[in-house]
């Protein structure tokens, strides 16, 4: 019996071990939720981050009649 358990031990690999992890870490940013959009290389190098491409999108929008803006939002 104590063979079997031994055994069954040794079954989780050491990647699998989560002793090291921190519990809620990531949970205020999961509430806040999240939208992740993966670009195509070409577009990277132009959009290097979130804030470069809600600025295309907000001038292409105002200038296709889409949504307006929010209010508190610098467009500079």
């Amino acid at each position: 019996m104590k063979k079997a358990m031994e055994n069954d031990a040794d079954e989780m690999r050491p990647e699998y071990d989560l002793r090291g992890g921190v519990r809620g870490k990531y949970y205020e940013r999961y509430r806040q939720g999240t939208n992740i959009v993966l670009l195509e290389p070409d577009l990277a190098k132009i959009f290097k981050n979130s804030s470069t491409v809600n600025r295309a999108l907000r001038v292409y929008l105002a200038e296709h009649g889409g949504p307006p803006a929010p209010a508190d939002h610098k467009t500079g």
